[in-house]
């Protein structure tokens, strides 16, 4: 299993709207995208305050790195990539596998 996190500052003046159109593209991949296991989306719930201003996120869990590389070039998630890039000021992705 592989987990492909992505962190994301958001713009300062991000429109809400702009994160809800990008969480309904997220949870929309599911199934439409071999090897996705599973999707967990929204706000940072930390109560520690260590965020650094990356206060949204989700996480894709594949099957394994392979689907990874099926996912990144598919066309369904290209569409999703401007909906990222409209909320995000920056943004950390981080790959782990699991053993």
């Amino acid at each position: 299993m592989l987990e492909h996190v992505v962190l994301i500052k958001p713009k300062p003046d991000v429109d809400q709207s702009a994160v809800a159109a990008l969480w309904s593209g997220i949870a929309g991949l599911k199934g439409r995208i071999p090897g996705i296991e599973a999707i967990a989306l929204g706000d940072n719930v930390s109560p520690e305050g260590k965020h650094q201003g990356f206060t949204l996120g989700f996480i894709v869990s594949f099957v394994d790195r392979a689907a990874l590389d099926v996912y990144l070039p598919h066309p369904d998630h290209v569409t999703v990539v401007p909906l990222v890039r409209a909320v995000a000021e920056d943004l950390i992705v981080f790959d782990v596998e699991r053993t």
